[in-house]
């Protein structure tokens, strides 16, 4: 009954040929022959009829671009095979689980997508697509919340809670699921929210703009995204929302001012991605990029006032030096 569905394949006859299934599985090739990784989700059970997996979460590596709507059908069948299928219930967020919350004649499976989680400095090591997919112990899913509950709210309401998720072995494992031996979560405030937003901005215009051989329909993507009529609202939103006033609370000032120098990072690789874009377009797209510098300048002009206006107490000098005491040194 504990045993889950990992894979339909039977298990191989010794852990030698185990590793080299699981190393050999742990990536495919697309139709252009480039290598695919994995795909990872969280899985958690609840409810008695699981017996010891019973509040159990795992890792399940999946096959590559693995929906989360596949796994959960799959798994969904599996035990509703065993227990009855109108026992088994998929809880379709990522909230923490209230068991006393729960019916406990039936049966619970929570499946959330996680990616892998690195910390800063293990990037200096971790540099190519290989590196970042293989000896993976860590992952990370995030779940968006309110304080009154909701899961999405305006933006001075949107909080974020990051979930960071250790295994007790690294992928690629002779099993394609591992069980969690540690949580820790991360609340993040909503303009720390609104800092990593305009971040992964800021890092997806400038892939794009670098990115070689050019992709000219990534980087008009992502420069749409960014600049696009239908979405200037959206970082132009965030900096009049958290910008528009200096906060009344000091430990505010510190995550004021790094939002105001993301912009500022923001709107020249804006600049940056147009030039570019510039260089790549044909005759045909000449109006579509006189469009998308038109919003540019737009943005750019509506933020200025925004992103200039620094917080006098982060520019006060550490040291006051008396003059005339420098003079007679």
């Amino acid at each position: 009954m504990n045993a889950l569905p990992a894979q339909s394949a039977p298990n191989p006859p010794s852990s030698s040929v185990c590793l080299l299934v699981s190393v050999s599985a742990h990536s495919s090739t697309d139709a252009d022959g480039k290598r695919m990784f994995g795909t990872y989700f969280r899985v958690g059970f609840y409810g008695s009829k699981f017996g010891d997996l019973d509040e159990q979460e795992f890792v399940y590596k999946e096959p590559a671009i693995t929906k989360l709507a596949e796994i959960s059908h799959r798994l969904e069948s599996f035990y509703g095979e065993r227990f009855g299928e109108d026992q088994v219930e998929v809880i379709k967020d990522s909230n923490p689980v209230d068991k006393c919350k729960l019916d406990p004649n039936k049966a619970f499976i929570q499946i959330t997508y996680v990616e892998p989680y690195f910390d800063t400095y293990e990037m200096k090591d971790r540099i190519t697509y290989f590196d970042k997919n293989y000896n993976l112990r860590r992952f990370v899913y995030c779940t968006p919340f309110t304080l009154d509950g909701r899961a999405h709210g305006d933006l001075h309401e949107q909080f974020k809670r990051k979930t960071i998720l250790t295994t007790s072995h690294a992928f690629p494992y002779i099993k394609t699921r591992i069980n969690i031996i540690h949580k820790e979560e991360i609340i993040s405030t909503p303009i720390e929210v609104a800092i990593e937003d305009m971040q992964k901005k800021t890092q997806e215009l400038a892939f794009a703009t670098h990115q070689d051989p050019a992709d000219a329909k990534m980087l008009q993507m992502v420069l749409q995204g960014s600049v696009g009529t239908t979405v200037n609202q959206g970082p132009l939103e965030v900096a009049q929302v958290f910008l528009s006033e200096i906060p009344s609370d000091p430990k505010l000032y510190r995550h004021h001012n790094k939002l105001r120098l993301c912009f500022k990072d923001f709107t020249k690789r804006c600049e940056d991605a147009l030039r570019k874009n510039k260089s790549l377009i044909g005759p045909d797209q000449k109006e579509y990029q006189r469009e998308l510098e038109r919003n540019y300048h737009r943005l750019k002009e509506a933020l200025q006032t925004l992103i200039n206006r620094k917080i006098p107490q982060l520019y006060k000098p550490v040291l006051q030096v008396n003059s005339h005491s420098k003079r007679t040194a």
